[in-house]
């Protein structure tokens, strides 16, 4: 029982590290939708659009600002706060951690094919 809860406690960007290339932005996005979900109490069965604004979603400044540090914890670096609110929905927030925050982990598989 143990090592299933540090299993669950393992930082997002140590499983990153582990996944193969082709793996490591679905695990980016789950990653994600864990946190905006988490902070606006919702299943995990409910659909959170990627492509809508935070704000229409009902985030305050505050949630967002927690979210950002949750991220900056799981996986050790920075978060523009500028790009948090001026790129505001998740798909772009997922572009910019991919490519920009941890661009040594996704190199250039990190846009989305298709």
């Amino acid at each position: 029982m143990q090592e299933k809860k540090l299993e669950v406690h393992m930082l997002a960007i140590d499983r990153l590290h582990g996944l193969p290339l082709s793996e490591r932005r679905e695990e980016l996005e789950e990653l994600v939708v864990t946190e905006f979900k988490s902070t606006l109490m919702m299943a995990d069965d409910e659909d959170l659009p990627f492509d809508m604004s935070y704000f229409e979603l009902g985030f305050t400044s505050l949630g967002l600002t927690e979210i950002k540090e949750r991220l900056e914890m799981q996986l050790g670096r920075s978060v523009s706060t500028n790009v948090l609110f001026n790129s505001p929905t998740m798909e772009r927030l997922i572009s910019y951690l991919a490519d920009e925050v941890l661009a040594d982990l996704f190199g250039a598989l990190s846009m989305p094919t298709g």
